[in-house]
């Protein structure tokens, strides 16, 4: 058999195997039309195609690739713990130095935040663990989160918003039940109305409120001032839980994630944490963080169980250190930097062409919002009313230039650490030609 060689050859065979020929689903370009670029290797700011070609990489992993694809340090010690072991199935000292270099960040000058870690897989598993330890030490049940915050795909967690502010949530998918998405209540992000109305009616059944540190599901959508601190004073005032969900902007946009940049300065701290994707460096790692005395209700010093035969494998953790480790200073503003510049010229090329829109962002991480331009995005309600069928011709064009874009517009843009000035350069010179294709559309 004569082994598929092109893009559509690729899909066409992994069609027959995986539903959708994925594994993830905005992988099958749904919502932008067109065959998927099947990857074959990664370098830097690059990936390259089955079929040889390569692109500037704004995907980044979803979010791991800080470093950049393939940075040296990060396969050093990836190659070291392979010639180790693969797995232990047991403790051993890269998941206790993973701990540490997490809570080293991720604290107040008292020492308070990330005091106690427990390793984890994935993201959705960091979330769905943080929800039964808010559960099990409040002994309530109810969750409140927000429309367009997504934290995995956890049944309770896809709860679709109900009827009325204050409403119990509805199965936001095939397979979810009724009781599971009537745990959750789900109202409009920014909404602080929303939120003393559900306090005021369900106050005392609250276990927690989750929270996106900065939304980037649906496109990245900045809180609005003091939204985050809010939480944070009505859920203490309710004896409810704070979980700030860090498995996008953890370690990506601070050296502290988000909170680094926001409760850090304003004086306010989470109950608990969620971090996935840079923590890993690219393998799978996630981990659930927080306060000493509600991080010991997990087995198995307490009642709340959690238990996994891959969390803080001994590879995994050898990437999360070393991209850790290497995560420094100068390289968050080099980020920083060219993700302005980028940002910026996304903004011109497409004023230059006559297209309306607004640039979503928040530190490095950012999106461009089609239809937009009066107000910007606040809500996912706004989220899903812009232009989004500009996007489609938009990302082809990129595509087409050897850009690689995030294959739906409700994602984040993400540029690392290699990204020099040759690769911004690439996208710049392919963004007025996309812009026009926006504006054709």
């Amino acid at each position: 058999m004569t082994n598929p060689q092109t893009n559509q050859q690729l899909f066409d065979s992994a069609r027959d195997l995986m539903p959708g020929g994925v594994n993830s689903p905005v992988r099958a370009f749904g919502s932008v039309g067109g065959t998927p670029a099947f990857m074959v290797s990664a370098e830097g700011p690059y990936l390259t195609d089955a079929e040889g070609t390569q692109y500037v990489d704004l995907v980044g992993s979803w979010g791991p690739a800080l470093l950049g694809h393939k940075p040296p340090q990060v396969i050093e010690a990836v190659h070291a713990a392979v010639d180790a072991g693969l797995g232990f199935g047991t403790s051993h000292p890269a998941e206790t130095r993973l701990a540490e270099l997490v809570r080293s960040r991720v604290q107040d000058e008292a020492g308070r935040g990330a005091e106690m870690i427990r390793m984890v897989s994935t993201g959705t598993e960091a979330t769905m663990t943080a929800i039964r330890l808010a559960r099990g030490a409040t002994g309530r049940n109810l969750v409140i989160k927000f429309a367009g915050c997504y934290h995995g795909h956890s049944d309770g967690l896809l709860a679709a918003a109900g009827s009325g502010v204050a409403t119990l949530g509805l199965p936001g998918s095939a397979g979810v039940t009724e009781a599971q998405a009537s745990e959750t209540i789900v109202i409009e992000y920014n909404d602080r109305a929303a939120l003393e109305q559900v306090f005021a009616e369900r106050g005392d059944d609250v276990a927690a409120v989750i929270t996106e540190a900065t939304p980037a599901n649906m496109g990245v959508v900045p809180p609005g001032e003091g939204f985050n601190a809010f939480i944070r004073e009505i859920t203490s005032r309710h004896g409810a839980l704070m979980i700030f969900d860090e498995v996008m902007t953890g370690f990506r946009i601070t050296e502290a994630g988000y909170w680094g940049a926001s409760g850090r300065v304003e004086g306010w701290l989470p109950d608990l944490f969620t971090f996935g994707k840079v923590i890993g460096g690219g393998l799978p790692t996630a981990a659930v963080a927080g306060r000493r005395e509600i991080m010991e209700h997990l087995a198995p010093t307490g009642p709340v169980y959690h238990a996994g035969t891959l969390s803080g494998n001994p590879v995994a953790m050898a990437a999360g250190v070393a991209t850790l480790e290497h995560a420094t200073a100068e390289v968050y503003q080099h980020i920083d930097r060219q993700a302005d510049v980028v940002a910026s010229a996304l903004g011109e090329a497409l004023d230059a062409a006559g297209v309306d829109h607004s640039i979503q962002k928040v530190g490095s991480l950012f999106s461009v919002a089609f239809g937009t331009s009066a107000a910007g995005v606040s809500n996912y309600a706004q989220a899903q009313a812009q232009e989004a069928f500009r996007y489609g011709p938009f990302f082809h064009a990129m595509l087409e230039a050897g850009v690689y874009l995030p294959p739906s517009v409700f994602e984040a843009w993400f540029l690392s650490a290699a990204h020099d000035d040759a690769a911004v350069q690439r996208i710049l010179d392919a963004l007025p030609k996309a812009a026009e294709a926006a504006a054709a559309a």
